[in-house]
């Protein structure tokens, strides 16, 4: 993937290396405690109420790093190269159709992070929050994506990336809203079956961007086509299911399969259209 002469995007926060609140007694209640027990010896409570609130702080913000920063840092870069990418397509998409993009922020964070939709943890892989507007990834799943996955390539990590961006997208025009709504009083097998037209349309969105930003800045390498698809595959629920439990459970698919991932990317892919991505008005997926 042809990355290293693009923009890079100031909407990334890094959250590596902060610290965790301490979790002293568990909370509020142990908060409350700790200022009696402190009180009760004439010990002024104070500097460690602040000492605690500074460590929150730390756990939920981070900083801005700066363009030479980033550039010390390939994989961080890459990753601010192509979120910039992806707010340079959809601001032209969004524009052709008379709204205004508003722009996400990317977190990197290391092993768990705060999230308006709760504790953030690496094992979960990337992530968007719609209550922030914000998308979280732990560079280390690259690492897993390569040795795991077997899914290495610049243009896989790309895909992943852009993934989530589709699900910013999806939030901006009020589809994962209604899917939550839809979901409400369903069963478990229906709302998964919601949730993997989520997440396919999430995947044609992300074809959308390769193809919008191959056209305009000749991003695509030989090869990176295939790497996005042989992610896309690796990460579908019958082969994490076949690899974890030696069976496929359909009914509890929520992203779905490799080759239904793989075929609505590279639908988004062939023709650049926003409006193919249309997973809920089709009947086959």
């Amino acid at each position: 993937m042809r990355w290293r002469g693009g923009r890079r995007s100031s909407n990334i926060e890094d959250r590596r290396g902060a610290g965790r609140a301490p979790k002293l007694l568990g909370g509020g209640i142990g908060t409350i405690v700790l200022v009696l027990v402190a009180m009760y010896f004439g010990v002024d409570p104070t500097p460690l109420l602040q000492s605690m609130q500074s460590s929150q702080s730390a756990s939920t913000s981070g900083t801005r790093p700066t363009a030479d920063e980033l550039r010390n840092d390939p994989l961080a870069d890459m990753v601010s190269v192509v979120i910039a990418d992806t707010e340079d397509v959809w601001s032209e998409i969004f524009a052709r159709q008379g709204r205004r993009y508003e722009v996400p922020v990317l977190v990197l964070f290391t092993g768990e992070t705060r999230s308006a939709c709760g504790l953030g943890q690496a094992a979960m892989g990337p992530f968007y929050c719609p209550a922030d507007r914000k998308a979280y990834i732990d560079l280390g799943f690259y690492e897993q994506m390569r040795t795991r996955f077997r899914a290495p390539g610049d243009f896989a990590q790309a895909y992943v990336i852009a993934h989530e961006i589709g699900h910013h997208v999806q939030n901006l025009l009020g589809i994962s809203g209604e899917v939550h709504r839809m979901k409400q009083g369903l069963g478990q097998a229906e709302g998964n079956a919601l949730s993997v037209r989520l997440e396919l349309q999430a995947d044609c969105l992300a074809g959308v961007w390769a193809n919008r930003a191959d056209r305009a800045r000749n991003i695509l390498e030989a090869g990176d086509i295939d790497e996005a698809l042989n992610a896309a595959s690796a990460i579908g629920d019958d082969t994490l299911q076949r690899r974890s439990r030696g069976t496929v459970v359909p009914e509890s698919f929520t992203h779905g399969t490799s080759a239904q991932r793989q075929r609505w990317f590279r639908k988004g892919l062939e023709n650049g259209d926003p409006d193919s991505c249309d997973t809920f008005s089709v009947e086959r997926i």
